[in-house]
């Protein structure tokens, strides 16, 4: 492993309780988070129409989701890379592309609901997981290999 990326045992095991709180998310987010949602895309949602939903509750749990899911993937990234100058870039990309995808979400359920299902689904699945760890973790990894 890169002489930048070594870890101690700390770190690791920071990120691990990290990791689980995402994965406590996840296998909790039935009891946790008002989602009508979740139901209608596990099924044959291409054929049915979009149930009733609460919009605002809907907004405020969708953004709490989005918030933890951010600040636990902020927290891992920040144990990895803890000297990295590029977390607080990260940070400010997790607000913009959150703001974004919000906007973005209730603007195709509102106008394009019924017409664009398979959109709403990419888009709240940005929003509910935590996509961009996934795709910063490597980013962070690279960029601090190449200073």
């Amino acid at each position: 492993m890169h002489n930048a990326m070594k870890l101690s045992k700390r770190q690791i095991f920071g990120a691990l309780v990290l990791v689980l709180l995402l994965v406590g998310i996840r296998a909790g987010e039935s009891s946790l988070f008002y989602d009508p949602l979740q139901m209608y895309f596990k099924g044959d949602f291409q054929n049915l129409p979009i149930p009733n939903i609460d919009s605002q509750q809907y907004l405020l749990h969708l953004v709490l989701r989005y918030v933890l899911t951010s600040l636990i993937s902020l927290g891992i990234l920040a144990l990895l890379f803890k000297n990295s100058p590029l977390l607080r870039f990260v940070a400010g990309l997790y607000a913009v592309l959150g703001v974004l995808l919000v906007v973005l979400f209730f603007g195709v359920l509102t106008y394009f609901g019924n017409t664009h299902k398979q959109e709403l689904f990419y888009i709240r699945r940005f929003l509910i997981q935590p996509i961009f760890l996934l795709l910063f973790c490597p980013a962070l990894y690279y960029q601090n290999k190449h200073q």
